[in-house]
């Protein structure tokens, strides 16, 4: 279900997964069983694809573990 992540432009890659975030609570807490399970795999194939597009992205210092030490 879903177009092939690879088949998609960034900007709608970066789209999906927006989207899919945004719906991962309302569906985690009240969707069905198959509604959770395709969510997941949906998500997973996308995140996938970004990561592969875009290996170098940037990682904010404060959302590693030695940021989070200079937080605390």
């Amino acid at each position: 279900m879903g177009i092939d992540p690879a088949q998609l432009s960034d900007d709608d890659v970066v789209r999906e997964l927006r989207q899919l975030h945004t719906t991962r609570s309302d569906t985690f807490f009240h969707g069905s069983d198959d509604a959770l399970a395709r969510h997941t795999s949906r998500t997973n194939e996308l995140e996938a694809e970004y990561l592969r597009r875009c290996p170098d992205r940037e990682v904010d210092p404060l959302r590693l573990r030695e940021g989070a030490r200079q937080r605390s």
